[in-house]
């Protein structure tokens, strides 16, 4: 249950701090989740990516899906050199997922770092 609500809260604080603050506060919200709800570090590192990688995921699809897929086919070949929006929207998504996951692993050891001291 634990797991569940802190994806749902990562992903619910990352999207409406995004809307206010620059896009790399994704990173503050899986941390402080990650620091109120205590689990295992591994078990924060995969909430923390499932619910940013599923974030970005929707977001990209969704705004490329809206414009025909127009730019994301001229960015993917300007950065893989091939036309493939799927590609791009997905490595979006990923980027997204490593960096939730990693600010949800720090957020659960300084939670256990404190913790101990």
């Amino acid at each position: 249950m634990k797991f569940i609500t802190s994806i749902i809260l990562m992903a619910l604080l990352s999207f409406s701090f995004c809307i206010f603050l620059p896009w790399w506060s994704i990173a503050i919200a899986c941390f402080l989740v990650a620091i109120c709800i205590p689990q295992k570090n591994w078990v924060s590192f995969i909430a923390g990516f499932i619910s940013l990688f599923l974030l970005w995921y929707g977001l990209s699809f969704w705004i490329s899906f809206h414009n025909g897929h127009l730019l994301a086919n001229r960015i993917s070949k300007l950065i893989l050199q091939q036309e493939n929006s799927f590609l791009l929207v997905l490595i979006t998504a990923l980027i997204g997922g490593i960096v939730g996951g990693l600010s949800a692993l720090s957020g659960s050891l300084i939670r256990k770092n404190f913790k101990h001291a």
